[in-house]
């Protein structure tokens, strides 16, 4: 059975992106993106709303991504190799190989692939995490809490989540991110 894993680089008052939607501060250095990088070996399925679905195609579509450095094409080939689910009511296609598109989020779906899979999952994007989080499908949260202030933006999570964690994991990083790892508590 797999977990299904909320991942998300975040500013420390708690937003994924600033009010003006830029998320330039996040961009994780070498060593941060190779720890994430290990840590996505084990996913084999990404759950994405449409607006993380388009910052992410640039992974499959734009090789110069993976050109800029050995560990930017490590994670472009654990991403490329990863089935993904795009949720969206507006987008028309997919633009990447091993995607598939769905409508509507249906909590009972993703159950069934949790149970089915001997891969763990993750899901992106606050939003379609909300979802994640009301039907009680979210195992774990991958927290890297970014040395920077934004005062304002998307939050890392919606004010209608209730969760109880247990930390499992910190790291801190050179570049002064930490990384928090939380099981969910029922």
């Amino acid at each position: 059975m797999g977990k299904l894993i909320y991942s998300a680089i975040a500013s420390l008052d708690g937003y994924v992106a600033d009010e003006t939607g830029s998320f330039e501060w996040a961009v994780p250095d070498e060593e941060v993106h190779t720890f994430i990088n290990d840590l996505q070996r084990s996913v084999g399925t990404y759950l994405y709303g449409r607006r993380m679905y388009e910052v992410m195609i640039g992974w499959e579509t734009d090789p110069t991504l993976a050109e800029q450095s050995p560990v930017m094409r490590d994670f472009a080939e654990i991403w490329q190799a990863a089935d993904k689910i795009v949720y969206s009511t507006t987008l028309e296609t997919v633009a990447t190989a091993r995607t598939r598109m769905e409508r509507n989020f249906d909590p009972e779906a993703v159950r069934q692939l949790k149970a089915s899979t001997g891969h763990d999952l993750t899901v992106a994007g606050p939003d379609l995490a909300a979802h994640a989080f009301q039907a009680q499908l979210v195992d774990e949260c991958h927290l890297f809490v970014t040395p920077i202030v934004v005062g304002g933006g998307k939050q890392f999570l919606p004010d209608d989540v209730h969760l109880k964690l247990e930390l499992l994991d910190e790291r801190r990083f050179g570049n002064g991110v930490v990384h928090l790892r939380y099981r969910t508590r029922t």
